[in-house]
């Protein structure tokens, strides 16, 4: 059976930037986090596609380790698709180049897609089992998996998606593009169908549904992923669009609500208050649930959030009752 990127339009390839910070980023204001999440560091996440430019000046220093499934001899990107990917989630900050949603997190690049998108099963397979069981040169986990790739229903690939989130791994899967513009009709591309993943759609950059993006009731989120700047092969820059777009903005900030909520609770988070912090994280669009999950990735909730559950405690206590009589979650 073959797996194959999440088909994507190529907008423009260039040299240099003009702007550090993209417009997706700016979008979820990752920026508004950096400080209170040391910018994601600590946090790995694997990234399973085509592999990733080693050389690229905004990625290299963030490459922890990396493994090849293609029999192609090494995890070198030679299509651009992970590489982009990689650049919205974690591209360093650079001087001359653009900077990532958690840009000290560490990516582990494993290549199970060969230069022209398409790759066996089995090596999806393969890289998500050396993912839940790779240990770094000082101990480190992988923390998520990001995958923007699609095909129909697999077992084995099913059933190590749930290892992985029994291992507390947040696993965070591109929708897919094949929508038709209509929340009553089901698309459905897997991994990102399986309800164990986070599965992302996408939005533009003024938060109105793309019309590409997959809708069925399985979707958690939306993000940017129309014309999407981040890095490319080369040591170059490209604009990108599709739901593969939209999933590393999800894959960064669970990087840094995971550095920011483990620090408050003063110990490590499950998979699952991880999600729980993740959909907290978002604003509602207005529109159907099939289209947008709990809604578009804005992390500056997350403050507001934590703000009111404060707000609820002290009147609580003023009152005379006990903060634990009450438990009150917000989206």
């Amino acid at each position: 059976m073959e797996r194959k990127l999440i088909p994507y339009k190529v907008i423009e390839v260039v040299d240099s930037v003009e702007e550090n910070i993209p417009e997706g980023i700016k979008l979820i204001h990752a920026e508004e986090l950096w400080e209170d999440a040391n910018h994601g560091e600590g946090v790995v996440i694997a990234v399973i596609d085509t592999g990733i430019d080693r050389n690229h000046p905004d990625l290299k220093d963030r490459i922890i380790d990396g493994k090849d499934f293609t029999d192609s001899g090494d995890y070198q990107d030679d299509n651009g698709h992970g590489t982009h990917v990689s650049g919205t989630i974690l591209a360093t900050m650079n001087q001359f180049g653009v900077v990532g949603v958690a840009p000290r997190a560490s990516v582990l690049a494993l290549k199970a897609l060969k230069g022209d998108g398409t790759g066996d099963v089995q090596w999806i397979n393969q890289a998500i089992d050396y993912a839940i069981n790779w240990k770094g040169p000082d101990g480190e986990k992988v923390s998520v998996i990001s995958m923007s790739l699609g095909g129909p229903e697999e077992e084995e690939e099913h059933q190590l998606i749930k290892k992985a989130v029994q291992q507390n791994i947040l696993v965070v899967c591109a929708a897919g593009n094949s929508g038709d513009g209509r929340d009553n009709t089901d698309e459905l591309d897997y991994p990102g169908a399986y309800p164990e993943v986070v599965q992302v759609g996408a939005v533009d950059l003024e938060k109105n549904l793309a019309d590409f993006s997959n809708t069925n009731d399985e979707i958690d989120l939306v993000a940017p992923g129309v014309e999407i700047f981040s890095t490319y092969p080369g040591g170059k820059f490209a604009k990108l669009s599709g739901t593969s777009m939209a999933t590393p903005h999800v894959s960064g900030a669970a990087a840094l609500i995971k550095n920011i909520a483990e620090k408050e609770f003063e110990r490590k988070l499950t998979e699952a208050e991880l999600y729980a912090q993740l959909c907290k994280s978002t604003e509602d669009l207005g529109i159907s649930k099939k289209a947008q999950g709990n809604g578009v990735l804005n992390l500056t909730s997350l403050h507001k959030t934590a703000e009111k559950e404060i707000m609820i405690t002290i009147e609580s206590k003023s009152l005379g009752l006990s903060a634990q009589t009450v438990s009150i979650s917000y989206k």
